[in-house]
């Protein structure tokens, strides 16, 4: 009998402790375990090849750090240029918003005919796309950070009176530990 009552205490008892454990929850911040992603027009977008670099131009001492990828005839290219920078190959942690200096370049692209050119859609207006660099391990070569951007394509007649607008909205794009090569020239 007192084995008996040993038993299901001890059954018991490895019942509450498993019942104790923490339940495993998904943040919201892990959309993707891409290494860039992004919503587009709606949809997720992953892009089946990345590639990026960080160069430093020692005559205008300017650090550019860019990203193209692409996926399914789309392609999302990035660009963002530091004036007065030092050559390291780091890069640094800011908020870098679209204005009239192109310092920050955001482009959409889309490949109308396979094999074809990746055209433009619209243009980035300034206050409407921004990058976020918000970490980077500038001796393992990889870069964190966020980015999204609105582009915009104004269609005209021969007149030049609109007949339509196009809007692409790329958002909620995410950068996570991206490789990159460090470029000095």
């Amino acid at each position: 009998m007192k084995k008996t009552q040993l038993l299901m205490l001890l059954l018991l008892s490895a019942i509450c402790i498993q019942s104790c454990k923490k339940d495993v929850t998904t943040s919201a911040s892990t959309i993707s375990d891409k290494i860039l992603s992004a919503n587009i027009n709606g949809t997720a977008w992953n892009p089946d090849t990345v590639s990026a670099a960080i160069t430093y131009n020692s005559a205008t001492k300017t650090k550019t750090f860019t990203v193209v990828g692409t996926a399914t005839q789309q392609r999302v290219s990035i660009s963002v240029a530091v004036p007065n920078s030092i050559n390291t190959a780091g890069f640094p942690f800011a908020t870098y918003k679209v204005d009239a200096t192109n310092n920050v370049q955001l482009v959409y692209s889309y490949q109308t005919l396979l094999g074809g050119s990746y055209d433009p859609v619209g243009t980035v207006d300034p206050g409407s796309g921004s990058v976020i660099t918000t970490a980077i391990d500038s001796v393992k070569k990889v870069i964190t950070g966020t980015y999204s951007f609105t582009s915009k394509q104004v269609n005209k007649d021969q007149n030049g009176n609109i007949i339509s607008i196009n809007v692409q909205q790329i958002l909620s794009g995410t950068f996570t530990n991206l490789p990159y090569t460090f470029v000095s020239n």
